[in-house]
């Protein structure tokens, strides 16, 4: 066992404020949110340090690629490799570690921050303050890290980011596939280039026997509830319960945190919706939107939306994404942001012809199956590396002897 010390160039800590960020600039600043639970770096909504503010805010460090960024306050056990090619600078409650070469390979380093071993030591060290948990920089560079010889370490490495790049490629082909359903709702239903399109007859700027009113007059809005928490035989079955924490980054969310049983769904204010439901988020982070993969209850703090005429659930989607930035304007000024159901009432909505809808529907379908088979096969690949990590790192297994996991097939 070494200390992090002896494996590490050094340990140090962002500033202890915020810049004036902006949405574009010469650096990321990188903080709690950018980094996801599963170590991979979110950027999609990041913040930027200007050029001229650059010098101040990585006084004390400036993050290179293979160093290790984390999270020591309010929210702990995020990790993340700085990869080639980003500029950033360290945001408030996170710090880095630049690994020393000679000693350890940064990805198993990085790997071996998701171990058993690793996580009860940062739970023993966990400093519990009024309003947040912390980890006292002072002393993190003396947790100790199970460290094999060099070549070792890099098998050890290899194997677990086979898995990961594995996760990554699917990724890609999730956002392409993604981007090319919204892209096709744009094309169709907001600059009106559907098929037979050049025919129609606009009328007050649509097409005739497209038929516009509030999002209320065409979609269902469903609530939701929770079970008790102090009856256990409500909780731990098999039934997924939506919370806005399970809100995914991508399309569909294919598991949640916590389940119920039949008695726990029975006994609480939500029907069991069924797959391709949409969900939003009314209340904390509000208009976040989910697509259920599979059917699943869901908590107060949310809506599930159904077409309330026969028309096709993912130009429902479709459609309540492409008006997210709205409802978010329209829920701001309460003492919380908040949807409610009257705020459906001053969303615009358009429902085009059935059967126009319906084509569209056809058309997407296979995109979404894509994308859910895409993310299923994630899950697996994410639970297969994670049963393998722990085994790993204990020596547990001969590397060596391990099948390599294998990519799914080209989508088509």
């Amino acid at each position: 066992m070494l200390s992090i010390r002896e494996l590490s160039v050094g340990v140090f800590d962002g500033p202890h404020a915020t810049p004036e960020l902006h949405e574009e600039g010469a650096a990321v600043f990188l903080g709690i949110p950018n980094i996801r639970p599963d170590g991979s770096l979110d950027l999609a909504a990041a913040r930027w340090v200007a050029e001229k503010d650059l010098a101040k805010w990585n006084r004390r460090v400036t993050p290179q690629p293979r160093d290790i960024v984390f999270t020591y306050e309010a929210t702990l056990n995020r990790y993340a490799l700085i990869p080639d090619g980003l500029s950033c600078t360290l945001g408030r409650r996170t710090a880095l570690i630049r690994p020393n070469p000679e000693v350890v390979d940064h990805r198993y380093l990085f790997y071996y921050f998701y171990s058993a071993p690793w996580r009860a030591q940062i739970e023993a060290n966990t400093l519990t303050g009024a309003t947040v948990d912390r980890i006292p920089l002072t002393t993190f560079p003396d947790f100790r890290v199970f460290v094999p010889d060099l070549m070792s370490q890099g098998v050890i490495a290899e194997v677990l980011a086979t898995y990961d790049n594995l996760i990554a490629i699917n990724q890609r082909r999730i956002t392409l596939l993604e981007r090319a359903a919204r892209l096709l709702y744009r094309e169709w239903f907001v600059n009106l280039r559907f098929p037979g399109g050049n025919a129609a007859r606009i009328e007050d700027g649509l097409p005739v026997g497209w038929v516009k009113g509030t999002t209320h007059d065409f979609v269902a809005v469903l609530s939701g509830g929770t079970p008790k928490t102090g009856m256990p035989h409500y909780w731990g079955g098999e039934i997924p319960f939506f919370t806005p924490k399970d809100c995914p980054s991508n399309f569909y969310v294919v598991d949640t945190e916590k389940r119920l049983t039949e008695s726990g769904l029975g006994s609480c204010n939500s029907r069991l919706y069924p797959r391709n439901t949409t969900f939003i988020t009314a209340r904390g982070t509000v208009g976040k939107i989910a697509l259920a993969q599979r059917s699943m209850a869901m908590n107060q703090s949310c809506y599930a939306l159904a077409p309330k005429q026969a028309f096709d659930e993912l130009f429902l989607f479709l459609a309540i994404s492409d008006a997210v930035e709205h409802f978010k304007q329209v829920a701001v000024g309460g003492v919380f942001d908040a949807i409610v159901v009257d705020t459906f009432k001053v969303i615009p909505f358009v429902l085009p012809p059935l059967e126009l809808v319906a084509k569209f529907g056809d058309l997407v379908r296979p995109k979404f199956e894509q994308i859910a088979n895409l993310l299923l096969q994630n899950q697996q690949l994410s639970r297969a590396r994670d049963l393998l990590l722990p085994k790993l790192m204990s020596g547990q297994l001969d590397v060596s002897r391990l099948p390599m996991p294998e990519a799914a097939p080209p989508a088509a």
